[in-house]
């Protein structure tokens, strides 16, 4: 069993091919949205699966132009135990809505404090900001999608008991490497980040770290537990 904590199966050619492929092989899929209406879209597609499920996302990129759909994310919310692409990118190319990120961040977090959910974050550039602002709303069972930051701040980012997903693409440079070296085993997670993400096996990464399947499904299913604890129906 594979296990993808980050993937974009809503955005691949034949969404229903993938799927089936991957039930045979009892892989588990967590396919983000970036917006709370391709959630609506798709859930009635994936609540069928049973080592599939779709996250209800609402990725920084949209912030300026789609902040009119939070109130569809707070309707959307109890559909799913999972929460995801959500977060902030300041790179270049989005610092202009660096406001809006924040804004349509603090909204959907404070819809977030006090439920248990797994959410898998986007943190581009915006990684000692997005970390204070989790902080700040007591936000539980987060995950770093593809971090890329400072490696100061994974200490950190350990200590509030969040989880990293990697993929194979960090294994093989020298910064994404270097972050994986400093992430204790249980806290590792993976993740492809298809169809975006080309190079994206697995197996390779988990061949790459020198880390086995069975690690991170026990990492993944204290996870689950975590949800179940709090009496939410989740079928892993």
């Amino acid at each position: 069993m594979l296990i993808d904590t980050h993937c974009h199966f809503d955005m691949m050619p034949n969404p229903e091919h993938y799927l089936k492929e991957q039930e045979a092989m009892h892989n588990i899929s967590i396919g983000m949205t970036n917006l709370p209406s391709h959630f609506s879209l798709g859930f009635n597609h994936v609540r069928h699966y049973k080592y599939s499920r779709l996250a209800l996302g609402f990725h920084p990129l949209y912030a300026s132009e789609k902040k009119d759909e939070l109130r569809l994310f707070s309707q959307y919310i109890d559909k799913t135990s999972y929460i995801g692409e959500i977060g902030l990118d300041f790179s270049n190319e989005r610092g202009a809505t660096k406001n809006d990120q924040i804004r349509v961040l603090d909204s959907i977090l404070k819809l977030l404090s006090g439920k248990n959910k797994i959410i898998s974050v986007h943190s581009r550039r915006a990684e000692k900001v997005l970390l204070e602002m989790l902080i700040s709303h007591k936000v539980k069972n987060v995950i770093f999608h593809w971090y890329s930051g400072p490696l100061t701040l994974i200490p950190q980012i350990i200590e509030c008991g969040y989880y990293f997903s990697i993929n194979e693409k960090m294994t093989k440079t020298d910064n994404g490497r270097k972050i994986i070296e400093r992430i204790p085993h249980d806290r590792i997670l993976t993740e492809t980040d298809a169809p975006f993400n080309k190079v994206c096996s697995i197996s390779n990464t988990l061949n790459n770290i020198g880390i086995e399947e069975g690690v991170i499904s026990e990492n993944f299913h204290k996870l689950i537990e975590t949800i179940k604890r709090q009496n939410i129906k989740i079928n892993y």
